[in-house]
């Protein structure tokens, strides 16, 4: 189960993607692109790269197209109920103070967001009565009471009924993470992640350019990462196969293998990442994605093989360059 609890982004760009998800990312295109039976065309696995940091992008889209279309259907409500037979003097007074909440018109007036939710078709995937049940939810609580019983705006009490909805009204609704499990099939991978985001937007609407969901230098890390693996396969097999010992390389889990040469390849073709870093990085994704002695495994073989670059002068970490 994702956590519920909002989190603080980790810096003010509120860029999407992480280092994490980007070794993630790439670590499925390699296993995509390993399974086709087919001869892997030129710009394929680029191509299957950019589609897994889109996925991205469209579930963090979609949970702030639903947040945003929460607040507004206080205006709906109050439609709907005006236009009974006999309406009562509430029906004709309901409160709509939500629907103008300051960051929600901040983000409605941001056309990039609005071309974003128009070119990725967000709206066709709203659940319209999985809404209606949220808002109807939200009206009934003593938070949202409260919050409409003050006339004057509070900056604070803006964003806190904001990650009021997020947190308790859609995050630990059992209903709400189903929908989004069944239309997005990364929100294992990127939940936590897009949470974070949207909670940077959240604290700080106008910060955001949402049509640079990925920094250009992550972008060409990325790139940088699959085309090393892919293009220096059989060399960075030459440095993990001697470390198997009695195992038979055939017989590894392939995701095992994948992400050992994407760790080797950090090794020796990305000078500014630690290579404790690097092997902590993949030790983590070994126990997440694959066995539950991936972790282990691949700690060794990543350790023996640092070790050795290191006794043998091998850790330059120079750029990478096809032969």
């Amino acid at each position: 189960m994702l956590k519920t609890a909002i989190f603080a982004p980790s810096n003010s760009s509120c860029k999407m993607i992480s280092r994490r998800n980007i070794r993630v990312k790439v670590m499925q295109t390699l296993y995509t692109i390993s399974a086709l039976e087919n001869e892997v065309k030129t710009g394929e696995p680029q191509k299957v790269l950019l589609k897994h940091f889109d996925q991205t992008g469209d579930l963090f889209f979609y949970l702030t197209y639903f947040l945003i279309e929460v607040t507004q259907y206080a205006e709906t409500d109050a439609s709907i109920r005006a236009g009974k037979h006999l309406p009562s003097y509430s029906d004709l007074h309901v409160n709509t103070k939500i629907a103008d909440n300051e960051i929600i018109r901040k983000l409605k007036a941001d056309p990039v967001l609005m071309q974003q939710f128009d070119k990725r078709k967000t709206g066709s995937r709203i659940d319209k009565e999985l809404l209606r049940k949220i808002y109807i939810n939200l009206s009934s609580t003593t938070r949202y009471k409260e919050y409409i019983s003050h006339k004057e705006r509070d900056k604070k009490e803006e964003k806190d009924i904001l990650e009021y909805i997020l947190n308790e009204l859609m995050l630990a609704n059992e209903t709400f993470v189903s929908h989004v499990e069944e239309n997005f099939s990364n929100w294992d991978d990127d939940g936590e992640m897009v949470i974070q985001l949207l909670a940077g937007v959240l604290q700080k609407p106008g910060s955001t350019n949402f049509d640079e969901m990925i920094s250009l230098d992550k972008l060409e890390f990325a790139k940088s990462l699959l085309k090393a693996v892919l293009e220096k396969k059989e060399h960075l097999q030459d440095f993990i196969i001697p470390k198997l010992k009695n195992w038979d390389p055939e017989r590894i889990a392939q995701l095992d293998m994948i992400l050992m040469k994407m760790g080797v390849s950090e090794f020796l073709y990305f000078e500014t990442i630690p290579p404790k870093v690097t092997i902590n990085e993949y030790i983590d994704l070994a126990k997440e994605y694959s066995t539950a002695q991936s972790g282990q495994f691949v700690n060794g073989i990543l350790d023996n093989i640092h070790k050795e670059l290191v006794q043998e002068g091998k850790m330059h970490k120079v750029e990478f360059k096809k032969n």
